[in-house]
């Protein structure tokens, strides 16, 4: 088994990285390219079979596609044996273009009472659950609906039983403050990678004074940092592919962020162990960092950094990722724990 980590007040304990369901879904606008549902369900399974207690997904990913890709994974597992499911809220396609097959239709950032309640009951169904252990608000609103608005409704959401906790993601710590003088905020998930270090400045040094959980996302930076990547896969990457327009994913900055990959192999090395694992594990040795969300699109890819779940870096080794990441001249914010 695993080690596990409190997720704040919430009465859950996560095991320190999760599953990742955003590339299952398939194809849409910010999609990973084409995916197959079979190889993604028995990715799921492994990762549940391996030890892993939880799994983040969200509505978006695939246009409700992830949720019932999960949803399917899970009805082989008994009650008890289930990992918990996350899932966010906020984001809202055109539904007639998603029936005429426009995957690239990008969703809008929504946060009325209205459209909420809308979005928990096609979850609660997608997911086919009666309760939603987690659920978050996935981004800000843009459509003139108020933090108040939204968090408020959050919290109705709880106290009616269809959540048990709830949380916001890619939100700032000013957001953060708005919303905790509502209703506690029990769990936050901002990006947080050796690449993209801003949230250790502010976001996470909130969370752990505020006893809020905190799930970091991209731990890889989407692949960048799992020891595997090149610039002839980037090169590759299908049309439908999001990281095809990233300039992170070309050029100077793929060169400079593959440079710090090879800085990190003797570290892996020296734990018999993946770059990918390193990256994670740097991650999960911020203070205020419950867990980290891991994307896979196969067992195998499971098996090459799940070793993270239980690697601690010493403080050599932190120095070592410190001076790397220095050298690299690439993102923003702490280079140490």
């Amino acid at each position: 088994m695993f080690p596990t980590r409190p997720l704040g007040r919430t009465g859950m304990d996560l095991t320190a990285v999760g599953f990742g369901a955003w590339a299952i879904g398939g194809e849409w606008a910010f999609g990973w390219g084409p995916q197959d549902d079979a190889e993604s369900i028995g990715a799921i399974r492994h990762a549940v079979e391996s030890g892993l207690n939880w799994i983040d997904t969200a509505p978006a990913y695939g246009l409700g596609h992830s949720e019932e890709v999960v949803a399917e994974a899970l009805g082989a597992f008994a009650e008890s044996d289930r990992p918990y499911a996350f899932t966010k809220a906020g984001l809202v396609w055109d539904a007639d273009l998603a029936t005429h097959n426009r995957p690239e239709a990008r969703p809008s950032r929504v946060g009325t009472p209205e459209s909420l309640r809308r979005e928990v009951e096609g979850s609660l169904r997608r997911l086919g659950t009666e309760r939603i252990d987690l659920y978050q608000m996935h981004w800000p609103a843009e459509d003139g609906s108020t933090l108040e608005e939204y968090w408020g409704t959050f919290a109705q959401l709880r106290a009616e039983g269809k959540v048990r906790a709830i949380g916001l993601s890619n939100h700032s710590v000013g957001q953060l403050d708005a919303a905790e003088a509502i209703e506690h905020v029990d769990s936050l998930q901002p990006p947080l990678s050796a690449l993209n270090r801003r949230a250790a400045h502010d976001v996470l040094p909130w969370c752990a004074a505020h006893d809020t959980g905190a799930i970091v996302y991209s731990p890889m930076q989407s692949g960048l940092l799992s020891g595997h990547w090149s610039a002839l896969r980037s090169a590759s990457l299908d049309p439908g592919d999001w990281r095809q327009k990233n300039p992170m994913f070309h050029g100077a900055e793929l060169q400079a962020a593959l440079g710090l990959v090879d800085q990190l192999r003797p570290i892996a090395e020296s734990h018999h162990t993946s770059v990918g694992a390193v990256a994670i594990a740097w991650t999960l040795a911020f203070p205020g960092v419950t867990g980290a969300i891991v994307g896979a699109r196969s067992s195998a890819q499971i098996d090459g950094w799940i070793a993270a779940a239980h690697l601690r870096l010493d403080e050599a080794e932190l120095d070592a990722v410190a001076s790397a990441i220095a050298a690299c001249s690439l993102g923003h914010g702490p280079v140490r724990p």
